[in-house]
């Protein structure tokens, strides 16, 4: 029997997979009764109350957004009942809502499964050399297991994914992955260059990812159509629907999720803390039982700790010619607002390992990115983003959602075939307008306003790793840039 576990306890070194050439990542054990610290907040109640808000953000997030990608009968789009692939046949587009910062280079798999209730077989194809990989989220956007070319290959392969309590046999020819949380998102993606031709040879992979619940292995088996549920919002972009939130929703639903998907044991002390508030597992959450300055503590926080979060872009990971990235995504630790952030603004992050995300709003001399200008990032003669998977560079708006363009273009990327210059460096032009049939390949477009850049390097060589390797800036164009 081939095992993948994941197990880690706090303090405890990490430990890696066993038998499944699944990548080394942190482990989780998980908490059931945390020790409490008063039955009232003894510090700063709006200071605890931003922390529990910054805390269960990527809980709260991932749970509205199961709501709204599994409210359907059948699979249509990005969208699938519980326990079914929905698989995106072509790149989002503009009116793309569901996740924040999308990607257009690959073909998203997506699949949100309840472990808790029973485990599920995955089923993965012969790829044939093709890129791909399946990061496996825990309901707190922890990425647990990460099937794909890197670390399993391109071979036919099949998981059996249990729930955090499960114990038990697993069938003959599987690979055990046992997940931190009963709710667990998988967020495959297939890479594929967007021709006719390679899009039906996608779609023929993705016809054959396939999820069978333990019950039902070893027989034929039809999914049952899904519920759907008219009261679920599906226009509003889910991080509005988040955001949006008075304090008492959303501390009554952190509550009652965090039952089944239970913090990591090292999170002992934001548990408390929030216990301290009235927020516990299991428990509904009422804050009239708490004393008035309290109250109006927990009323103001959702406010404040929104900004906090938005502010920490501010602040978090490495700056470089502009750019902030990070290497800590995928699998935060301690670092909730770190994780906070990503969830607001690069929801289904990656492991560092499988994908660097470089984020720039800002031009070489610091000004805010902006549409009423031209701007130019030139790569010199080899210096491209050193990948063993590939690289784009994409457009938002302010709001981390694709630009709606006459091109039809939200990226650029080798794919484009892009045009060299006669010493060999590569110019990528960013503004609203085509700069010119010879530069077409070459052109990313921009909305008229300020707007925000993802460099996306898959599966990067360790000098992006470990910072040997920048993106150049992004150099406003004037009469003497080029």
């Amino acid at each position: 029997m081939d095992v993948t576990r994941r197990i880690f306890a706090a303090g405890a070194a990490t430990l890696p997979f066993v038998g499944a050439g699944l990548p080394a990542a942190r482990a989780q054990s998980t908490v059931q009764d945390a020790p409490l610290i008063g039955t009232h907040a003894v510090a700063d109640p709006l200071e605890l109350a931003v922390e529990a808000y910054i805390y269960g953000y990527p809980l709260v997030t991932v749970e509205m957004t199961r709501r709204v990608l599994t409210n359907v009968a059948a699979p249509e789009g990005k969208n699938a009942p519980m326990g079914q692939f929905a698989n995106l046949r072509t790149y989002p587009d503009a009116k793309f809502r569901a996740v924040t910062a999308p990607n257009a280079d690959t073909l998203y798999s997506s699949a949100f499964l309840d472990v808790g209730k029973e485990p599920y077989l995955l089923s993965i194809p012969d790829e044939d050399g093709r890129y791909f990989l399946m990061p496996m989220l825990s309901a707190w956007t922890n990425v647990f297991a990460v099937p794909g070319k890197r670390t399993t290959g391109t071979g036919p392969q099949t998981y059996f994914i249990a729930g955090p309590g499960w114990s038990g046999s697993v069938p003959t020819g599987t690979r055990l992955i046992q997940a931190p949380t009963s709710l667990i998102w998988i967020i495959g993606r297939t890479y594929c260059t967007g021709t006719p031709e390679d899009y039906r040879a996608v779609h023929a992979i993705q016809d054959q990812y396939r999820l069978v619940p333990a019950s039902a292995a070893g027989r034929t088996y039809t999914p049952p159509a899904g519920r759907v549920d008219p009261g679920i919002d599906t226009k509003t972009a889910v991080r509005e629907q988040v955001d949006r939130m008075d304090a008492t929703t959303y501390f009554n639903l952190l509550a009652a999720l965090m039952k089944d998907n239970p913090p990591a044991l090292a999170d002992g002390v934001p548990v408390a803390k929030m216990a301290s508030l009235g927020i516990v597992p299991g428990q509904p959450f009422d804050p009239a039982a708490q004393p008035p300055a309290v109250r109006a503590a927990i009323a103001q926080a959702p406010r404040e700790a929104i900004s906090r979060i938005m502010g920490h872009l501010k602040a978090t990971g490495r700056r470089v010619n502009g750019w902030t990235f990070t290497t800590d995504g995928g699998d935060y630790g301690k670092d909730y607002l770190q994780r906070a952030l990503v969830t607001a603004v690069g929801l289904g992050c990656n492991l560092p390992q499988d994908a660097v995300y470089p984020l720039t709003t800002v031009d070489a001399a610091g000004r805010t990115l902006n549409g009423a200008s031209k701007y130019v990032m030139r790569f010199p003669a080899g210096e491209l983003p050193p990948v063993d998977g590939f690289w784009s560079l994409t457009m938002y708006d302010a709001d981390y959602f694709f630009v709606d363009n006459p091109i039809n273009r939200y990226s650029v990327s080798p794919r484009n075939d892009l045009e060299a210059n006669p010493d060999g460096s590569i110019d990528l032009f960013i503004q609203t307008a085509s700069p010119g049939a010879q530069r077409e390949s070459n052109w990313l477009p921009a909305p008229g306003g300020p707007f925000a850049l993802m460099l996306r390097t898959y599966w990067p060589k360790d000098a992006v790793l470990n910072g040997s390797w920048s993106p150049p800036p992004v150099t406003r164009i004037t009469s003497a840039t080029l």
